[in-house]
C-alpha cells in the first residue's frame, strides 16, 4: 500500500507476516483484558470485603468502557503523529501494567480507577494494528483486519477458559496477573521486530494535521457516515451479546438452550470474520460491507421467527456471521478510505464513536426487556439498527477524495 505522497506505508525489508502475528497478539491480550472483568465479576460480587453491588459493579464496567473510548480517540492522531510503532509499544505496555494493578486493587474505587486507565492503552491497541497491518498487507480487500479480529475472540474464549481452571484454584485476582504476563514477551518482541509505518513526508505533517484530515478535502461526509455506521455497528454486538440468552428465554426457550445460542452466535462471528476477509478481497470492502448489513438485518428479523430444533441454532449461527463482522468491515473500509496521514486517526474516531454504541446496546436490550417487548420486538429493533447501518454506508464517498 502507498501513501498519500506515494511512499510505501511499510518500512523496507518488513515482514507482512510478522507484523500480522505481533499485532494479531496484541488484540488477542485486548480482548482477554476487556472480557476479564465478566469472568471475575461474579467473584467480586460475592466477596463480603468489597461490598460490590450490581449497580457498582455495572459503573465499573462502564468506566472501563468510557476509558476505552477516550483512549481510541486520543491515539489515534498520536500515532499518526508520532508513529505506529512508537504507540503500539506505549499502548500495550499501559494497559499491561495497570492490568497487573488492578490484581492488587484493595476496593471498587480504586479498581474502577484502574480499570478506567486500563481502557485508554486498551482502546489505542485497535486503531494502531488495524493501520499496521492494513499498510503491511498487499491485499486490497478487508483480510487483513478480518483475520487481526480473529485475535479478539480468541483472547475472550481464553479468558472463559481460564476463568473456569484458574479461579477456583488461585482466586479472582490470577485472572489480571496471568492477564499482563504475556507483555513482558510480546513488548520486547514489539520493540525489535515491528517497523514503524511511513505516514506521512514531513511535507504533509507541517501541511495539516491528522484530526484536520477527517473533516477537510471531501472527508467530512465520510467521516460522519463512518461514525454513524460504528455507532450501529456496535450497539448490535454489545445489545445481542449482553441480551440474547434473556430475548431467548422470553421466547420460551429453556436457559440452557439460550446459553448455546449465545456460543453459536459467537462461533458465527469468527466464521464471518474469516468469510468477509475472502468476500471482500474480491468483491471491495465497500461492496462487501453494503451485503452484510443488508443480511444482517435480515437474519436478525428472521430471528423474531420461533424455529423447532435445530432450525434455530442455523438461524442465530448465520446471524452471528454477518452481524458481528459487519464492524470489523467498516473498521477495514475506514482503513482503506483515508490517507496515511490520517489513518490512524479515522480509525480510532470511529472505534471511540462507536464505543457508544457499544454503550447504548446494552441499555436498548434492558428497556425491550423491562418493558416486555423483548420478543419479538428486540429482533426487529436490532434489526432496524442493522438498516440504518446500511443506509449510513452508503453515504461514504464512492471515490477518495483527493
Amino acid at each position: 500500500m502507498t501513501t498519500a505522497s506515494g511512499q510505501s506505508g511499510r518500512a523496507p525489508g518488513a515482514s507482512a507476516r510478522g507484523v500480522a502475528a505481533l499485532c494479531w497478539a496484541a488484540v488477542a491480550l485486548e480482548g482477554y483484558d476487556l472480557v476479564v472483568l465478566g469472568v471475575v465479576l461474579p467473584k467480586l460480587l460475592r466477596d463480603p470485603s468489597w461490598q460490590l453491588t450490581p449497580a457498582t459493579a455495572s459503573l465499573i464496567s462502564s468506566v472501563g468502557l468510557v476509558g476505552v473510548m477516550i483512549g481510541a480517540l486520543c491515539v489515534g492522531p498520536l500515532t499518526d503523529r508520532f508513529g505506529r510503532r512508537k504507540l503500539m509499544i506505549a499502548t500495550v505496555a499501559l494497559f499491561s501494567a495497570l492490568t497487573l494493578a488492578c490484581a492488587f486493587a484493595d476496593g471498587p474505587l480504586l479498581f474502577g480507577a484502574l480499570r478506567f486507565l486500563a481502557g485508554l492503552g486498551l482502546g489505542g491497541v485497535l486503531p494502531v494494528a488495524i493501520a499496521l497491518v492494513n499498510e503491511a498487507s498487499e491485499a486490497k480487500g478487508g483480510s487483513a483486519t478480518t483475520t487481526l479480529m480473529t485475535g479478539y475472540h480468541v483472547g475472550a474464549v481464553a479468558t472463559a477458559l481460564l476463568g473456569i481452571l484458574v479461579i477456583p484454584a488461585l482466586t479472582w485476582r490470577a485472572m489480571f496477573v496471568i492477564g499482563a504476563l504475556p507483555a513482558l514477551v510480546l513488548l520486547p518482541l514489539l520493540a525489535r521486530h515491528l517497523p514503524e509505518s511511513l505516514p506521512a513526508t514531513a511535507e504533509e505533517k507541517a501541511a495539516r494535521s491528522p484530526v484536520a484530515t477527517l473533516f477537510r478535502g471531501g472527508y467530512l461526509r465520510s467521516s460522519l457516515a463512518f461514525w454513524v455506521t460504528s455507532f450501529m455497528g456496535l450497539l448490535l454486538v454489545y445489545g445481542l451479546n449482553t441480551w440474547l440468552p434473556e430475548i431467548m428465554r422470553a421466547a420460551g426457550y429453556e436457559l440452557g438452550a439460550a446459553l448455546a445460542l449465545l456460543l453459536t452466535l459467537n462461533v458465527g462471528a469468527v466464521l464471518g470474520l474469516l468469510l468477509a476477509g475472502r468476500v471482500s478481497d474480491r468483491i471491495g470492502v465497500r461492496t462487501c460491507t453494503l451485503i452484510w448489513f443488508t443480511a444482517a438485518a435480515v437474519f436478525l428479523a428472521l430471528l423474531s421467527v420461533r424455529l423447532p430444533g435445530f432450525g434455530v441454532y442455523v438461524s442465530v449461527l448465520l446471524a452471528g456471521v454477518f452481524v458481528f463482522s459487519t464492524q470489523v468491515l467498516v473498521y477495514a473500509y475506514v482503513s482503506h478510505h483515508y490517507p496515511a496521514i490520517g489513518r490512524a486517526t479515522a480509525l480510532g474516531a470511529s472505534s471511540g464513536v462507536g464505543r457508544l454504541g457499544a454503550i447504548c446496546g446494552p441499555l436498548v436490550g434492558g428497556a425491550l426487556l423491562s418493558a416486555g417487548l423483548a420478543y419479538p420486538w428486540g429482533f426487529y429493533a436490532f434489526a432496524a439498527v442493522a438498516v440504518i447501518g446500511l443506509v449510513s454506508v452508503t453515504f461514504v464517498s464512492n471515490r477518495r477524495p483527493a
